[in-house]
Formats: structure tokens, sequence, C-alpha cells
């Protein structure tokens, strides 16, 4: 048999290279802090009636000293009334809950809007249980909180920090 190649090593085909993906890694989860005020049961409120419920949610993000490392709060309001003429306070829940995030490979124009809207959805699921069994536990049928639409709500917050700066122009 004889060598085609008259020797050299067969020519290797160029392989594209490949994108550098995302990574993101929760690192620790905790309560910062949390508060719940059972109104209805200090001033002897009728709980019983159909809620009207306001959830007010807020988010915060900030580096950490160690490279690649967020911590990014989830801030909740969580305010109950009866549906009345006069509405009465049921209860008010105000919980923070964070996560320390390892973010890598992102670039930086995309880091804000991937710190406030992906990080928070990895966080809800356990923000929403811890909701669900202390509003339970504060002697209500638990709250199971709607899935928030964190795409929405970073543009919303965009456009109430873009509102000022029109204004004073």
């Amino acid at each position: 048999m004889s060598d085609v190649n008259g020797g050299a090593t067969p020519a290797q085909p160029e392989t594209p290279a490949q994108p550098v993906l995302p990574k993101m890694q929760i690192l620790g989860q905790f309560v910062r802090d949390m508060s719940f005020e059972n109104i209805a049961a200090q001033k002897s409120v009728n709980a019983a009636v159909q809620p009207d419920i306001q959830v007010q949610v807020a988010l915060d993000a900030r580096k950490r000293e160690a490279e690649d490392q967020y911590d990014i709060i989830m801030k909740l309001k969580i305010e109950s009334k009866t549906k009345e003429d006069t509405p009465q306070a049921i209860f008010l829940m105000e919980l923070e809950y964070g996560g320390i995030f390892k973010v890598e490979n992102i670039a930086n124009e995309q880091l804000h809007p991937f710190l406030l809207i992906e990080c928070p959805r990895m966080l809800f699921p356990f923000v929403r249980r811890i909701v669900s069994d202390v509003t339970r536990d504060g002697g209500y049928p638990p709250l199971n909180l709607d899935t928030i639409d964190f795409l929405a709500l970073y543009r919303q917050q965009l456009a109430q920090r873009a509102a000022p700066r029109k204004a004073d122009a």
C-alpha cells in the first residue's frame, strides 16, 4: 500500500469555535428579613371574607467581593385587606429573600438584565413556598403566589428610572 499524501498527515477539517455558554450557579439562599403581622387576629377583624391581596415586588443586585459572585435580593410586600367600603387589614407580610450567585460568561451589557431576570426566576419557587407556609401557619388558607414575569418587571423598573430623566430634560 502506498501513502496517498506522500507521508504527510491528512488535513483535519476546521471545527467552528464553540460558543461560550453562560453559566450560573446558586451558591446559597437565605431569608434576610421577614415579618408577618396577623392584624385580623389582633383586632378581631372578620378574616373569613374574600380578601383583596396586593403584592409588591422589588429586586436588588450587588457585586460581591469574590470574582463573578453577586447577591440578588427579592423584596416582597403582601397586604391582605377585606373587600368592603372601608377595607380593614387582615395581614401584612414582608419578606426579603436573597441568593448568592456565581455568574460566568455573560457580556457586561447583558449582566444587569441577567441578574434581575434569570436569578430571581431561580429564587421564586422558594419564595412562593415560604409565603404559602407562613400564611398557612398564620391561620389562613395558604397564599400561592402567581408566577411573576421578571422580564416585564425589569422593563417596568427601567421605564420608571427613565421617566425622571425625561422630566428633567
